[in-house]
């Protein structure tokens, strides 16, 4: 099984290209993106030196499910899939912030908590909550969008707006948005005997119109707990069975890793890796309730530039 980890294409009338943690955006004509989602795999906003197979073509495919999911509650990048890790879409301006959308006290908003915040982005926060509770209904706890390497940054509706970083009526529309987004994903989730813990979305704007992009519901930027044992787990005081990537930083933190200066990645050797890329399947199957059909990985680069060549020739 090979990994994509690495992309160096020229399409026809690329104009730049912006290399992500685990994504590579092709600029075609400043009008589209060509979104290429790699094997590369971060933790601790850390790139982990070794790709996992398939990883980007469940993540591309799980995203493209939801956005298709999702288009009749708000426009969305996507145009097309041409290839199981590709998506061609709309080049948008994006808005300075990410919309995090929180229905349980769980992972960072549970550590604030804990350190004796009752306020998280300017919602107040009741007390005498347990982690993992559920709050009466979705919060949405901001942050700025901040550049590789940093931290995202925690910020209150009221500084977005007063900063000027997106005016008082888009970002109401964002929230709207992002709610209504959240309770379609947590509808679809129930179906598939899962919780949607929190997720976080990005837009955009186009000629005015506000568009929904990059990814959407997947296992990277999303937390799901299982349905059947959630209430149990919680009466008992248990940690919860996660549906994410957390089990990538568990194994890195078991290891003495949590990103800080000095501490040494531990190997990851062919079993880990081939483990990791087994529970990014069973992540895509539990998610999207479909069987994963692993793509040709014999020349990943030229399939993905013959795909892509292949759809920029129609337009």
């Amino acid at each position: 099984m090979k990994a994509l980890t690495k992309t160096e294409f020229n399409f026809r009338n690329q104009k730049s290209v912006y290399i992500g943690k685990v994504r590579d955006v092709y600029n075609i004509d400043n009008d589209l993106m060509v979104m290429i989602v790699t094997d590369r795999i971060s933790a601790f906003d850390i790139v982990l030196p070794k790709g996992i197979p398939f990883k980007g073509q469940v993540l591309n495919q799980i995203a493209a499910k939801f956005l298709d999911a999702t288009s009749d509650i708000v426009p969305n990048w996507k145009i097309s899939s041409p290839d199981p890790m590709v998506t061609i879409g709309h080049k948008c301006e994006p808005y300075p912030v990410e919309m995090i959308v929180r229905a349980y006290l769980t992972g960072s908003s549970w550590r604030e908590y804990k350190n004796g915040a009752r306020e998280i982005c300017g919602v107040k926060i009741p007390e005498g909550m347990k982690e993992h509770q559920a709050f009466d209904k979705p919060i949405i706890t901001p942050t700025t969008k901040a550049n590789q390497g940093f931290h995202d940054e925690n910020i209150t509706r009221e500084q977005i707006i007063a900063q000027k970083l997106i005016n008082e009526e888009e970002y109401r529309k964002l929230e709207d948005y992002s709610l209504k987004l959240f309770e379609r994903g947590t509808q679809i989730a129930k179906e598939k005997g899962l919780i949607l813990v929190d997720t976080k979305y990005e837009f955009g704007n186009k000629d005015g119109i506000i568009y929904l992009i990059d990814e959407i519901h997947t296992p990277d930027s999303s937390r799901y707990f299982y349905l059947d044992t959630y209430q149990k787990r919680f009466d008992a005081g248990e940690n919860q069975h996660q549906l994410s990537k957390e089990f990538v930083r568990e194994w890195l933190m078991e290891n003495n890793f949590k990103g800080q200066e000095g501490e040494i990645l531990p190997e990851m050797n062919d079993e880990i890796v081939n483990s990791i890329s087994e529970r990014y399947i069973e992540l895509y199957e539990k998610i999207t309730g479909e069987t994963f059909v692993k793509a040709n990985t014999n020349d990943i680069e030229n399939r993905i530039h013959d795909n892509v060549d292949g759809f920029l020739k129609l337009i």
